[in-house]
Parts: C-alpha cells; structure tokens; sequence
C-alpha cells in the first residue's frame, strides 16, 4: 500500500450516504480514500427499483425531513428533483371498515398530533426525572382521558380510535410505541421545516453524493468486511481490514458505516474488542423494523369522486385495527398508506398505493414473501393481503380494470444480513442515557484509529434520516482530516 504520509489512506466501509459523504470530505482533504462495499451498487439503504408498470420508486427512504438548512433539501433543489407534499386532510377508515366523516378523522388526528408534540416538550423538560420503563403508549394513555373525559358521549370508542391512531407512529420508527422510550423521545425530533415527499425519488442527490468518490476513491464493489483490526494489533501502527475472501487491506484509518444492526451483530468483528462503554451504547440504542409495500394499479382510481359523499382520498389513509380480514390479519394489525397519484407531474402520475408496516405486521409479510418462489405469487400475495383495505377506497370497482394491481414490491429489510435486519436507530424502553449511548458511538475509537459513521451517530436533530447519514459522515471525515493536520 502507499504508506507515504503525505497521502495517508483511509479505507471508509460502506457506501451508503455516511461513507459516500465521508469519502468527498477526506479526497477534498487530500487522502487517498478505498470505499470496501458488500454490494454491486453504491447507496446503502438508499436505492430505486423499477415496477414492471416503469415506474421508478425509492426502496429506501422517501421524506426529507425538515427544510430548514438541511444539506439534503440543498440536494434535491440543486439537482431539481421533485417533491411533494399533500394537505393535512386525515382519512381514516373504522374498525369495521367504515371510512370516518372527514371532520371526524381531523378531530382525532388533531388529538393525536398534539398529544405527540406534548411528550416531545414534557420529554425535553422532565428527561433526567422520568423513569425509564415509562413508553410513549404511557403517555398517550395517560392523556387521552383529559382529552376524551368519560362526561363525554361515546368516550369509550373515541378513546380506542385515538390509541389506535396513536400506535400508527410506529410507521415513524419502526417499533411499537410500547417499546418507545418517552425519556428520551426528545431524540426523536427533527429538523425544522416541512417534511416533503421526494416524488422524484433519491436518485439524482444520490448520483450527486456519489459523483466524488466515483470520480476519486478506489470503490470496490461485493467486498464484504469481516473482521477490523485496530492500530495497536500491528507493530507499524497501521489499522487493518480483512475480508470474507481473505484479503487483508492496512489503512491508516478506517471510517465503519455499517447500520446499527449490522454493529449489533458483529461486535466480535473487532480486533481488540470495542471498549466496554461503546459495546453497551451499541447494544443499548434500538433497531426499527419499518418495511414498504408498493401496489400499483392502471390509474389512482381512488382520486375519482363516487356518490353519494363524493369523497376522494388524497394523501395519508389509515385503517385502524381491522376486524374484516380476518383470514389475512388476524391480529388486526394497523395499516396506514400514502397515495402516490395526486402528486401529478412531480411523481410522473405514479397511481401507486404506499403501505407502511412495521413490527411484527412486518416481520409476518416478510417471511410470507421469502417462503413464495416466483414474483408472481409474491405479488398474488399482496394484492390479496392488502384488497381489504384498497377496496374500500372511493372508486374501487370490484371487476374494474382500473382497480386491479398492475405490478407489487415489498421491502425486506428485516432480511437483509447487509442493513442489520432491520431499518434504522430508535430509543427503546428502558434506556438509561440514550444521548449519550449516541455520543459514545459518535466518538468511535480514534486511539485504534477506527471511527464510526451512520444516521446512528448524526446530530440528535437527525438520528435516523438520510440527513444523518450525510452529516455523520461529513463529521468524521473532517475528525479524521483535522487528526492528520489537514482539517
């Protein structure tokens, strides 16, 4: 290798956006860069499919969160790539399939939303004071009564749709709100600003992220890492990677961007073992389990009015805990979806249904899908698993061949050993310092000349985003020049 100190060489693992991000900063910096990736692609968690319908569509994240001097908003308006947004209208459907007067769904939703923002503020206030088995479903079932008091006609049922509408947060991230910590669901909020919908999917930023290690860095594609040995295990003071095939690779520094749930399953893949502080702030932050279920149909039948409400649904729709499919869900597992069809031009009039499901709604669809061998009875299956819910939709004609999917995808995250069999970070119940499990893993080990990098490490603002991601790797590539006197 060239060991020439001039040009120290940083091998970066991973090109999701941390190590992507990371790479510009370090070659910008002067430093020979060599990007090891398990996959054929660059992107991590963040890459497009095509249905067979032609449409493109993100398998990985779909929002922009928050507006406000976010580096991945500049992203997108820089390489015009389009974004959405939809009004605030809330359409839920009943227990019994029964779709709510739309002035009905607003009171609920309202509820909901200003339930969510207490506990962020009481979360910010009382952190160091709460208890840490206390969950966010806590919460909720501690202020919905004085919302909903029992003086009220009907308070039982509206109690049960709020708790319901209430669990659907679990689609933010990925767990159950019984399992949610409300000490420090301050770490959940994000940047100011609107939240839009990237219509135009990630794959412009991500050609823009990529465009200087592409360009600079030794990218070397289906190598995967598995074992990385720190500075103080060789006598030339030199960190070292050693791959499945048996490659060993020295690096003056090694920036990991692995997921956290890769982390959490690999802890024995270093060499001397993680100090004992951030082996615990790994195992300590949660891993989500959030999956994506497309369905596409000829046309968005649904933005058709039908008499006699002449309701259409644009936007977010909900189906609380449905007791008419019980073949198919006999949980009653909720569902929540966004229609693709009203953002028009800026998603290519993609007539495209978006389900999200998390937990174990999800682990259940995943497995289902593993188990069929041929992309027709993948998309068999969910056409039938999800036709409870779209065909009460405005518009569905049962035999209508505008209502008939035309192409189906589901994400399995949950399978993929690569992303850690899961999504992204949350704050589970019974963490004790959550902020500082964070900075822990945001330190990483520089001493053994190995750094971490993720949306697992960004600023608090934002954990669990793809601007986490760009901003954790920004960081350490800046440590790691700075440490070399090149910052």
């Amino acid at each position: 290798m060239d060991a020439h100190p001039m040009k120290p060489h940083v091998g970066v693992v991973g090109a999701g956006f941390a190590g992507l991000r990371c790479a510009d900063v370090l070659l910008a910096s002067g430093f020979r860069v060599t990007i090891l990736e398990a996959r054929n692609r660059l992107g991590g968690r963040i890459y497009q499919e095509r249905l067979p319908n032609g449409h493109l569509f993100d398998v990985g994240a779909n929002w922009i969160h928050g507006t406000t001097d976010n580096p991945i908003m500049d992203l997108v308006r820089e390489t015009k790539t389009p974004t959405g947004a939809w009004d605030n209208q809330t359409h839920v459907f009943d227990e019994d399939g029964q779709l709510l007067p739309l002035e009905e769904g607003e009171k609920y939703s309202t509820m909901m939303w200003n339930i969510i923002e207490d506990a962020f503020e009481y979360s910010n206030k009382h952190g160091s004071e709460i208890d840490p088995d206390r969950t966010l479903l806590d919460f909720f079932h501690e202020k919905i009564p004085e919302r909903m008091p029992d003086t009220e006609a009907g308070y039982e049922r509206q109690r049960r749709i709020l708790v319901q509408m209430a669990e659907l947060w679990g689609n933010f991230v990925g767990s159950p709100l019984s399992r949610q910590s409300l000490k420090f669901f301050w770490l959940e909020e994000c940047i100011e600003g609107e939240n839009l919908f990237c219509a135009g999917t990630y794959q412009r930023v991500l050609e823009k992220v990529a465009q200087p290690a592409v360009d600079g860095a030794d990218i070397r594609y289906q190598t995967r890492v598995a074992e990385i040995h720190g500075k103080s295990t060789a006598q030339n003071n030199l960190a070292r990677v050693k791959t499945t095939d048996g490659q060993v690779l020295e690096f003056d520094e090694v920036v990991v961007t692995c997921p956290l749930g890769w982390l959490k399953q690999n802890l024995d893949s270093f060499s001397p073992p993680l100090p004992d502080r951030l082996r615990q702030a790994i195992q300590n932050i949660g891993y989500g389990s959030l999956e994506k279920v497309y369905i596409s149909f000829p046309t968005p039948f649904w933005l058709t009015p039908t008499p006699p409400q002449n309701r259409t649904i644009r936007g977010f729709c909900q189906w609380l805990s449905p007791r008419y499919a019980p073949a198919s869900n006999p949980s009653h597992h909720l569902t929540e979806s966004i229609e693709l069809g009203s953002l028009g031009p800026a998603a290519n009039g993609h007539p495209t249904l978006l389900f999200y499901t998390f937990g174990a709604q999800s682990a259940h669809l995943t497995a289902s899908l593993r188990a069929l061998p041929t992309p027709k009875e993948k998309t068999g299956f969910l056409a039938a698993y999800f036709r409870p819910y779209y065909s009460r939709l405005p518009g569905y004609r049962a035999q209508g061949p505008d209502c008939q999917p035309a192409a189906a995808f589901a994400t399995d995250w949950l399978g993929d050993d690569l992303a850690g069999n899961g999504s992204y970070a949350n704050f589970p119940r019974g963490l004790v310092e959550g902020d500082r499990d964070v900075a822990a893993m945001r330190a990483g080990v520089p001493a053994e000349g190995v750094w971490l990098a993720g949306e697992h490490t960004a600023p608090f603002v934002a954990l669990g985003t793809v601007t986490g991601a760009y901003w954790s790797g920004e960081g350490v590539g800046r440590r790691v020049a700075a440490g070399c006197g090149r910052g």
